[in-house]
């Protein structure tokens, strides 16, 4: 009967293992760097982090373009306009006043060209020519009573905020900013995805690793329990140590199959996370060796404060709570406006007529606003302002506290982690010998099955946390470079070839 009961659990076994391979194609075996390099050119995520920074790129390229002149063609197709118009007249007999009604209606089309140029005073300066044509019908359009073309050869014109706020000079303080902000997020997003990749790569290797440790333990147990029932047989053993053999190796099938589906779920989250189809086999292969690193907790703070992008948002918000109090204070005051017109133009019933001796025209006009009772609502919007202000600094502070303290911890944690390993590279190895020494003294019946059950399970623990030091050393180094930005192995900083990131 126990044989049989064996029987099923390896035929099911094989099974499991069968179905497991023919849903692949092709067997894929990475390496942590490997996995890293493909995560960063085919990932979703790296094709979601380039798009963001895309936007951030497209935004810049407008601010720049926005400090050149700008040439445009605005145009008016032909309209009408047709109502019934009161005209006054002057009776020359009596000398009364009159009133007529007329029908006359008129078409229009214009067109013209118009150059444009931001000042860096923040007001817009414009050079324009233009011509239009109105034509005068009466009853209907095969009725035209007069045409009329006018030119405006030559026009410039000035457009100037005398005492408000200058946009231009507060632009030029924030969109580089962003656009800084944007190539460091881009990196930090990257540096997430090496994180993600790290935590997928050793959580497949775990599961690799219990595979193969449920692997070992079911043929391990086999054996055991072939050997404890020829023990039962010749009356060294009772009952009771038999069936603890036998319910070991249900034990060790069971946990085998778990270990199969778990090995299959972590395969197909990092297939999916590396952008693989589903026929693709993926296995890791775990480092053979780590780095020495020591980092000093000053030079990883000075590269953090240098390169993090949280420090860049932290001094917008100052930039942005500044212009805020700035323009809450420039809308309480008084405002001018200077607007000024100098050109050229003509009127003629022909075109060439309306470009001969072209006549002089110049507007020069200055809006003024001076508040004179508002009931506080000026001093108020200034003093929330203000308060605003004072609450992004404490906060930006706040933060500077708080990610000083997260970089020193980070620092101390990965420091650590080198010991950690040797510790359980140490464990591991012990564990294993004492598995097999115990495993030997069992074959001589020198130890119960109790003993050799808690060597086999001290092994299997010790070869998880061997697994689980590699995966905190390297997720703490990468942490840390994400912090500053910072290749500690090349000493380098992390740059990204931006100019090919976009082609």
């Amino acid at each position: 009967m126990n044989r049989i009961y064996r029987y099923f659990w390896t035929v099911a076994l094989l099974l499991s293992l069968s179905g497991l391979q023919a849903q692949n194609d092709r067997a894929y075996t990475v390496t942590l760097e490997e996995a890293l390099e493909l995560a960063r050119k085919q990932s979703p995520e790296a094709i979601r982090a380039r798009n963001a920074f895309m936007v951030q790129y497209w935004r810049n390229q407008a601010y720049r373009a926005s400090f050149l002149p700008s040439l445009s063609f605005d145009a008016s197709l032909p309209n009408f306009s047709r109502q019934i118009i009161s005209v006054t007249s002057i009776d020359p007999e009596t000398g009364e006043a009159r009133h007529d009604f007329s029908s006359d209606f008129s078409g229009q089309i214009s067109g013209g060209f118009y150059m444009r140029q931001n000042l860096p005073t923040g007001g817009v300066v414009s050079l324009g020519t233009s011509l239009s044509r109105i034509d005068r019908f009466r009853d209907n359009l095969g009725n035209r009573i007069a045409a009329e073309y006018m030119s405006t050869p030559l026009n410039f014109s000035l457009h100037q905020s005398l005492f408000g706020v200058n946009q231009r000079k507060w632009d030029k303080q924030i969109e580089p900013l962003y656009y800084q902000e944007a190539k460091k997020n881009y990196i930090k997003q990257m540096e997430d995805l090496s994180q993600n990749v790290i935590s997928y790569f050793f959580s497949l290797a775990s599961a690799q690793q219990a595979v193969a440790i449920a692997e070992f333990n079911q043929a391990n147990n086999d054996t055991l329990a072939k050997i404890a029932y020829g023990r039962y047989q010749m009356g060294t053993i009772d009952e009771s140590d038999l069936l603890q053999s036998e319910l070991n190796y249900s034990n060790a099938c069971s946990a085998l199959n778990e270990a199969l589906l778990g090995f299959e779920n972590q395969q197909n989250r990092f297939r999916s996370f590396l952008g693989f189809n589903e026929r693709t086999a993926v296995r890791t292969i775990l480092p053979e060796h780590l780095p020495e690193l020591w980092l000093s907790v000053d030079e990883v703070l000075f590269l953090a404060k240098e390169n993090n992008p949280a420090l860049l948002n932290q001094q917008l918000q100052l930039i942005q709570a500044a212009r805020n109090v700035a323009e809450q204070r420039a809308n309480r005051g008084f405002s001018a406006n200077l607007n000024l017109s100098f050109g050229l133009n003509q009127v003629a019933d022909n075109l060439t007529e309306a470009y001969r001796n072209p006549r002089d025209m110049q507007t020069v006009r200055i809006g003024l606003s001076v508040p004179i009772l508002d009931w506080g609502r000026g001093k108020g919007l200034v003093r929330m302002a203000q308060a605003d202000q004072e609450l992004v600094k404490a906060r930006v502070d706040q933060a500077m506290i708080d990610f000083e303290q997260e970089v020193v911890l980070s620092v101390r944690q990965f420091n650590m982690q080198h010991q950690q390993f040797g510790i359980a590279l140490r464990a591991d190895t012990l564990a294993q010998r004492r598995y097999d020494v115990a495993k030997q003294r069992f074959l001589m019946d020198r130890i119960s099955i109790t003993d050799m059950n808690n060597a086999q399970m001290d092994r299997d623990r010790s070869r998880q946390n061997y697994v689980d030091a590699l995966y905190k050393y390297w997720l703490y180094y990468y942490r840390i470079r994400q912090t500053a930005q910072y290749d500690f192995f090349r000493r380098q900083p992390l740059d990204v070839d931006f100019d090919e990131l976009v082609r």
